[in-house]
C-alpha cells in the first residue's frame, strides 16, 4: 500500500514521499492504525538528522509517538478494536502497522476526553518520568531542572507534583517563559557564574536536593554541580550527544567525595531501565507509566498544551525540523496533523 512518510534521506536533509509499504495479510497480534497526529522528539530526530547516530540509517523515517485510529486487527487482539483510538509507538507516517508481539511496543486506548493533538507528548511525558522513578524526591525538597525542553518543562512539572520545589533553568528566556506558562513559578536564565548564589538565595543556602540534568549537552552540567546540596542527587535524564574534554578530577570527582558540599550521588534515566510491558515482579513499566501520563495530561495537572507550539502538515517536514534546529525558542512541540493527507 502506499503510505505517505517524512523521511531522512541523507545527513541534514529532509524530504516528504509516498513510499510502498507491503503490510500484507495481519498477523495475530498486529494492528493497523492510520496515524492522526504525531510528535516530533527534537533532540532524537535532530541527532538523527545530523548523521551523528550509527544506529539510524539514511533513508528511512524518524519518530516515536503517535496517535491514529484502529484500521483492523490480528485474530488475538483484544485490548483494542477497530474505531478505537490509540496511543501508540511509530514513526511519522500515514499508516502504522504495529507488532505487539514485540516487546518494545505501545498501543493503548486513549481514555475518554483526551485531545488528540496532545496525546502523542505522553511519549514525551514517560521519557521525562525516568528522572522521578529514579530520584528520592520527598515533599519539601528543592528540586533544580537543567535544561526546559520539552522533557526537561515535563520532568520538572513531574518534580513539581511529586512534592518537589521546582527551580528551571535554561539559557534560553523563551524557554524560561514557556516554563512559567506550565506553572513552574522559579525559572532562572542559568548564568554558571553566579548561578550558586542564586539558587543559595532560593534554597536558604543548602542547594538542590536533586539536580535533573535534562539537556544532553555534557559540557552543561560541571557548572551546574556547585548547586547541589550535601548528600544531593543529580539525575542524568538527557541522553548526551557530542564530545566534552575536561579534567575529570576537578570536573566531577571532586563533588562526589570532596566538594563543600560532597558525597553527591549520580543516577542515570534513561526510560529503557524499564520494562514495557507491565510485568507482575516489577512495579513500574513504560505501559503503566504511560496510563498515568496520559491520565494527568487529560486532567490538566501535567500541562502539555503550553509546550505544543506547532501543527503543521507533513509536507511542512522541512519546516518543521529547520524551526527546531534554528529557532528553538519558538518551536518546541511540533506535531504532524496527517488528518488531512
Amino acid at each position: 500500500m502506499k503510505n505517505l512518510s517524512v523521511l531522512f534521506t541523507a545527513p541534514n536533509r529532509v524530504e516528504t514521499q509516498q513510499i510502498d509499504d507491503d503490510i500484507g495479510q495481519l498477523r495475530a497480534r498486529d494492528v493497523l492504525v492510520k496515524t492522526h497526529y504525531s510528535v516530533i522528539s527534537a533532540a532524537t530526530e535532530l541527532a538523527c538528522l545530523s548523521g551523528s547516530q550509527a544506529w539510524f540509517p539514511f533513508p528511512a523515517t524518524p519518530g516515536y509517538a503517535a496517535v491514529g485510529e484502529v484500521l483492523d486487527v490480528g485474530a488475538e487482539i483484544s485490548a483494542v478494536a477497530p474505531g478505537d483510538i490509540v496511543h501508540f509507538w511509530g514513526g511519522h507516517k500515514q499508516y502504522a502497522l504495529i507488532d505487539t508481539a514485540r516487546p518494545n511496543s505501545i498501543c493503548l486506548k486513549l481514555p475518554d476526553g483526551l485531545p488528540l493533538e496532545l496525546a502523542p507528548f505522553t511519549r514525551m511525558a514517560i521519557i521525562a518520568m525516568t528522572s522521578l522513578r529514579v530520584s528520592t524526591i520527598e515533599l519539601g525538597d528543592f528540586v533544580g531542572v537543567l535544561g526546559l525542553g520539552t522533557v526537561g518543562n515535563l520532568a520538572a512539572q513531574l518534580a513539581g507534583l511529586q512534592g518537589g520545589t521546582v527551580i528551571g533553568l535554561d539559557l534560553n528566556q523563551g524557554r524560561i517563559q514557556l516554563a512559567r506558562d506550565c506553572g513552574i513559578a522559579q525559572a532562572l536564565v542559568i548564568n554558571p557564574a553566579t548561578v550558586k548564589d542564586d539558587i543559595g538565595e532560593i534554597t536558604n543556602g543548602e542547594g538542590v536536593t536533586t539536580l535533573i540534568e535534562a539537556t544532553g549537552v555534557p559540557a552543561a552540567l560541571p557548572p551546574a554541580l556547585p548547586i547541589v546540596g550535601r548528600y544531593g542527587e543529580v539525575i542524568l535524564l538527557g541522553t548526551p550527544r557530542g564530545v566534552y574534554e575536561t579534567d575529570l578530577t576537578s570536573s566531577l570527582l571532586d563533588y562526589i567525595h570532596l566538594h563543600g558540599h560532597g558525597n553527591i550521588t549520580f543516577k542515570g534515566a534513561h526510560e529503557w531501565r524499564y520494562p514495557v510491558a507491565r510485568d507482575s515482579y516489577v512495579k513500574h513499566s513504560m505501559e503503566r507509566n504511560s496510563v498515568i501520563a496520559m491520565r494527568l495530561i487529560n486532567s490538566g495537572a501535567l500541562q502539555v498544551a503550553p509546550l505544543h507550539t506547532h501543527t503543521l502538515s507533513p509536507y511542512e517536514a522541512e519546516r518543521a525540523y529547520r524551526g527546531l534546529q534554528n529557532e528553538k525558542a519558538n518551536y518546541v512541540g511540533v506535531v504532524f496533523d496527517w488528518t488531512g493527507v
